[in-house]
């Protein structure tokens, strides 16, 4: 067999091996929405999107999980601002105040360490911390965990970013005699698609995180009332439904994992979308 014949058989079969892992990937993520969606299906209602938790709600009574809904949406969007007052001035200090120093290489490997740490241990933290400051299980403890957990997205998303803005138009601005934060400025400006596309994706790993809010955030069947008062959460409202021994409990567990895959599916779209409309306005 000449080269040339090899390079063919080579690239046909990575060709199939990269179809066969799409496929894989789609049938996992077909199999997953179909289950839950024919499980939880049954056992939602306007009820129980619309109702915090009655009393017996976990015999199967009355009630619904509004107060996991609020809680986590409070809990991821209070999140991702905090992440994102973090993680702005850093990527715009690597980007227009660093150059190529060693800094940038350490900044960078800090980050993708902290993105590949298990949420449990950004909780752990988050308890021990609290503790130390006198605090209690919060809204405003489950926030700054999860804003830990998010930091590092959003950093690397926009880092990514803006690396692949041309060297040339950082050049000529730098020509044009501006100064570093009129540069800063305009990298900012184009990262817009990016940016959003980075917040989107954070909210949605905020709303669908758990272990970061198991001993952070703790958990009520009240509404949220402020932000030194624990809160419910979606992923341990699914948590704590399944561990009932009744069957209709734990139906309504699988209708709150549908809410919850809805949310975040919904917010995975918004992201695409955002990346291919906003991504007209940036120089390439």
């Amino acid at each position: 067999m000449n080269r040339q014949k090899r390079r063919r058989l080579e690239e046909a079969v990575v060709k199939w091996i990269m179809r066969g892992s799409l496929l894989i990937v789609v049938a996992v993520l077909g199999m997953i929405v179909v289950s839950i969606t024919v499980k939880g299906m049954g056992a939602l209602s306007w009820q129980m999107l619309t109702q915090p938790p009655q009393g017996g709600f976990y015999l199967g009574k009355e009630g619904g999980i509004l107060n996991a809904i609020t809680g986590s949406l409070l809990l991821a969007l209070g999140a991702t601002l905090l992440a994102l007052v973090l993680a702005v001035p850093v990527v715009i200090f690597l980007h227009a105040y660093t150059g190529h120093s060693r800094m940038v290489t350490i900044v960078r490997l800090a980050l993708d360490v902290l993105w590949g740490i298990p949420s449990i241990v950004y909780g752990a933290f988050g308890f021990t911390l609290m503790l130390l400051m006198g605090l209690r299980a919060s809204l405003l403890g489950g926030i700054i965990a999860l804003a830990l957990v998010e930091l590092p997205i959003l950093a690397r998303t926009m880092d990514e970013v803006l690396r692949m803005i041309p060297a040339e138009l950082k050049e000529t601005t730098r020509a044009l005699g501006t100064t570093r934060l009129e540069l800063a400025a305009i990298l900012l400006r184009q990262t817009i698609p990016g940016l959003v596309t980075a917040i989107l994706l954070g909210f949605g790993r905020g709303i669908g995180d758990a272990a970061s809010v198991l001993f952070t955030a703790g958990y009520t069947d009240n509404m949220p009332q402020s932000l030194l008062r624990p809160v419910a959460s979606l992923p341990l409202a699914v948590f704590f439904q399944l561990n009932t021994p009744l069957p209709e409990v734990q139906e309504r567990a699988y209708a709150s994992a549908l809410v919850l895959m809805v949310l975040v599916l919904v917010i995975s779209l918004l992201a695409r979308l955002s990346m291919k409309a906003l991504g007209k306005y940036v120089i390439r």
